[in-house]
């Protein structure tokens, strides 16, 4: 289709030097398409992803429409989440800069009511809000609809999705007869086509054309990969590409969880986005993912609706969404204003496979089977990568001060190729890299000097994590929680590594222990991979590998090393319903209802009956 120019549509000076500021010069399919249809006035249902530049297309417009010498509310966008309305609200103050009399204010849950109070009695043209607090006010009579000219419903399918219709409906019912109801959705569904015939007039259909929902410029593909090796894969490709700005997308919450645990424990820079949040912790995970304080951002659809952050290097399809529509939503945060992006997706077993097929049938894409990559692999391209930068670098010149610095080495009789050998060396750090690469590929090699390694006869499957093993070791025996080391977890076992020194103890202490009715074993093992079971650990469960102990690493405002001892305050409480350490009487306490340790003491439980905890058991 044919493409606008900004300046070609008939807007004021003022929105057109707001427009020229945020740097557009032509309009987007949506934008074209719509921009003149709302300004004639009509009703209209204009289909849309996130990305597309819908919020232009409803905005530019009713701006336009707003009388400026009156102060009363005559445009109210609704939008489904707290993220998308304050990702809105930015957008329109933008396009609003050269309008000084034009008043916006977005009004949310999670925010004080007394500041949004201010703003409506100080007299706002344009509300921008979230369903269930715009009826609050208009319920408590602080929000006036009844000169409201203009309605928009941006992202209605979630909203119908995530149980908003009442609200809506309640909504749409308190405003006056003679109004422009437009509405913006990402597919049209009969919830959708049965709203638009209760409350529009003869509306105007405008859409992107299918093929353009998915955004041409990602590089997509996929790798068949084991659940137990999702999360190796996905340390090797992040590695390989060295990526700093990338979301990955897990179906549940417990997931996110454990992949942000698994890939804080690797040293990467990652935070989880989920329903448990309350709004605050929210808001900073996402301050600090667009400040690039995160590099990675692991969140579950739900979470991520309205999500808008530029630059997103890549996005992972951690688990396969259960829809086609979920791929789209999720790939189109990368690739954004003309960039290319990546999208990389784990397919793991046939149903997997099947979905894959849905997927690329509804995109029209051809999405490529991929090698998982080994670490020579990764290697070799971080050396490809690294001697592009060098040709840039070479190319800029003005490299008079380092030469003379290299030829005080050159003149102690290294040659130029040996000195520049040792510089790509330190900066690739190739040998620790492979080392560490060939530990991870056959699950061998020897507790490092100083340490013990221990086989326990409990794993992920059980519904352990690393915090959890540290409990168990320091609440029953002497050794403190921030002496425990790393930590690998498999299926049905786990390796941690103790100080030598603390191992006599802990074997006698905890050597046998019961855990709710099943005997748990602690033994000294001499060799990583090797244990009770024998055969390649590999095979039989996926590991993830913890750093703990003295490993802490600086993890900003957490508080605390994650695994490596108690949790002492931090951000990041989740109002959740867990009260105390899992093992051995920690200080876990997350403002939850279920008090107590888990396995360390006595514990009163609603569901009756005590739990018997940790044991020792004689034999």
């Amino acid at each position: 289709m044919n493409k606008i120019r900004f300046d070609e549509l008939p807007l004021s000076p003022e929105v057109q030097r707001a427009i020229a500021d945020m740097g557009f010069e032509e309009a987007s399919p949506i934008q074209t398409e719509a921009i003149p249809v709302v300004l004639e006035g009509r009703d209209i249902i204009g289909q849309a992803q996130t990305g597309t530049g819908k919020t232009a297309a409803f905005g530019i417009p009713t701006i336009e429409s707003i009388d400026e010498r009156d102060k009363s509310v005559q445009a109210l966008i609704l939008c489904p989440t707290r993220e998308l309305a304050i990702q809105v609200a930015g957008e329109i103050q933008k396009l609003i800069k050269y309008k000084p009399n034009i008043s916006i204010v977005p009004i949310y849950g999670g925010q004080s009511y007394d500041r949004q109070l201010r703003a409506l009695k100080q007299g706002v043209q344009i509300v921008i809000g979230t369903p269930g607090r715009v009826m609050d006010h208009i319920e408590r009579g602080t929000l006036k609809l009844d000169k409201i000219k203009k309605i928009i419903l941006d992202e209605a399918d979630e909203m119908l999705d995530m149980g908003f219709r009442d609200d809506i409906e309640f909504v749409l019912s308190k405003m006056p007869e003679e109004r422009q109801t437009i509405l913006f959705s990402a597919t049209m569904s009969k919830p959708i086509m049965d709203l638009t015939k209760l409350y529009q007039k003869d509306p105007v259909l405008v859409k992107v054309v299918h093929k353009e929902l998915t955004v041409t410029n990602i590089d997509q593909v996929y790798f068949e990969v084991r659940n137990s090796m999702k999360q190796e894969v996905l340390s090797r490709v992040l590695d390989m590409f060295n990526m700093k700005s990338v979301v990955i997308f897990c179906n549940t919450k417990r997931m996110v969880d454990e992949l942000v645990t698994s890939l804080q424990s690797r040293g990467y820079l990652a935070d989880a986005l989920h329903g448990d949040l309350n709004q605050n912790q929210r808001s900073n995970v996402m301050g600090k993912f667009r400040n690039a304080q995160l590099e990675i951002l692991v969140a579950t659809d739900v979470a991520a609706r309205g999500l808008d952050v530029e630059n997103v290097e890549a996005v992972f399809n951690y688990d396969l969404p259960q829809d086609e529509e979920a791929y789209v939503h999720r790939i189109g945060r990368t690739g954004r204003a003309g960039k290319s992006g990546r999208a990389f997706s784990f397919v793991s077993g046939r149903s997997d496979m099947y979905k894959l097929k849905d997927i690329m049938r509804y995109t029209k894409a051809n999405i490529q089977l991929q090698q998982v990559p080994t670490y020579e692999d990764v290697n070799e391209l971080r050396t490809s990568m690294f001697l592009d930068k060098v040709r840039e670098v070479l190319e800029k010149g003005n490299l008079t001060k380092h030469i003379t610095t290299i030829e005080k080495l050159v003149n102690e009789d290294y040659t130029s190729l040996e000195v520049a050998a040792a510089l790509l060396k330190m900066s690739l750090k190739e040998a620790k890299v492979k080392e560490a690469g060939k530990e991870a590929e056959k699950g061998l090699g020897f507790s490092k000097e100083g340490f013990d390694r221990l086989f326990i006869t409990i794993g992920k499957k059980d519904r352990v994590h690393p915090k959890d093993l540290i409990d168990l070791l320091s609440a029953n025996a002497d050794i403190p929680a921030s002496k425990v080391g790393d930590i690998d977890l498999y299926d049905k076992f786990s390796f941690v590594e103790v100080p030598t020194e603390y191992t006599a103890n802990i074997l006698e202490k905890v050597g046998r222990i019961e855990v709710d009715g099943r005997m748990v074993v602690v033994e000294k093992s001499d060799k990583k991979g090797a244990g009770k079971e024998g055969g390649d650990r590999e095979d039989r469960g996926g590991r993830g590998r913890f750093g703990g102990g003295d490993r802490d690493r600086d993890r900003g405002d957490r508080g605390g090393s994650r695994f490596g001892g108690p949790r002492g305050g931090g951000d990041r409480d989740r109002g959740g319903d867990r009260g105390g350490s899992r093992f051995g009487g920690g200080d876990r306490d997350r403002g939850g209802d279920r008090g107590g340790s888990r396995f360390g003491g006595d514990r009163d439980r609603d569901r009756g009956g005590e739990s018997r905890g940790f044991r020792r058991k004689r034999f």
